[in-house]
């Protein structure tokens, strides 16, 4: 049986959705023992062993650049993010931190207005907002625990997961930029290695040597993770990106079931209004950006 191009994307995104969760799974079991910087550097290391081999067919192909600058940084930015969202998966329900996560779309918006001068048009803007309210409605009710000012509003793992998607957004928008005259390969090669080198000081600083089963789920959460990365990658690639974007959203579903079956956890019903907002509204930041595409492909040069 021949299957469809946004089939395969389907089932390559909903592998890549099932490998987060379990991720995900991993760096919450894990927290207690491993803080989130230490479990970043786990996940880069593992990331380059899993790319070696194919780094190995041709070093000078992997590595060639003419703007080394935007790859340092979109690392640096990426390490940061991940060390973010790990801590807020550590601390917080599964559930709220993947609701969180999805937050990056609507970052995105203002990044295409002010970084690559994109027009986004009343509609992306008017969606954006939308997609933010559903955030605070996610954040308000119970997150200060009583606590008055900022903290009534968002404590340390919220503000760490939105801090997340939005450094993540911006190490996407410097993907758009370099993907003019990078392969993917490239990039995914400098985010590797160089996240790894990126990885190690704040690493040094929590260090402790892990004992033998808790290498091997270290491992499994890094191998697990530079997989995931390539089935996203794969599915974006064979299907169309408006359809598969709504795919990426069952690890929410995911989530929801692994925090209650795992570590009891049951989501809040502000977190369920807020992020199904989040995801409306950023399926149609998705929906109208493939439209805008579509259009530019068909319009004469």
């Amino acid at each position: 049986m021949t299957l469809t191009p946004n089939l395969r994307g389907a089932l390559w995104m909903l592998a890549s959705a099932v490998g987060f969760t379990a991720m995900t799974t991993l760096i919450k079991f894990l927290g207690p023992g491993y803080p989130a910087a230490l479990q970043t550097f786990y996940r880069q290391l593992a990331g380059v062993i899993v790319l070696l081999p194919l780094m190995a067919r041709d070093w000078r192909a992997a590595f060639r650049t003419t703007r080394p600058g935007i790859l340092i940084f979109r690392s640096s930015a990426g390490v940061l993010a991940l060390i973010m969202g790990f801590y807020a998966y550590q601390k917080l329900p599964l559930a709220d931190a993947n609701a969180l996560s999805f937050t990056r779309t609507l970052w995105l918006v203002p990044l295409a207005a002010f970084v690559l001068r994109e027009p986004i048009g009343p509609l992306r803007i008017g969606a954006a907002l939308v997609g933010f309210a559903g955030v605070l409605i996610m954040l308000r009710p119970g997150s200060g625990g009583g606590a008055e000012g900022l903290s009534a509003w968002v404590g340390w793992p919220q503000a760490c997961a939105l801090a997340s998607a939005f450094l993540f957004a911006l190490t996407i928008t410097g993907m758009k930029v370099m993907t003019r005259d990078h392969s993917p390969f490239v990039l995914l090669v400098y985010a590797a290695v160089l996240g790894l080198v990126f990885a190690i000081p704040p690493a040094l600083f929590v260090w402790r040597w892990p004992t033998w089963p808790d290498l091997a789920l270290l491992a499994a959460m890094g191998v697990i993770g530079t997989l995931t990365q390539g089935a996203y990658i794969k599915g974006m690639e064979a299907g169309e990106a408006a359809v598969m974007a709504p795919i990426d959203y069952t690890r929410l579903v995911f989530a929801v079931g692994a925090g209650f079956l795992l570590f009891h956890e049951f989501p809040r019903r502000a977190t369920l209004v807020g992020a199904a907002i989040v995801v409306v509204s950023t399926l149609f930041i998705s929906w109208r950006e493939h439209q805008a595409a579509k259009l530019a492909a068909v319009q004469p040069a």
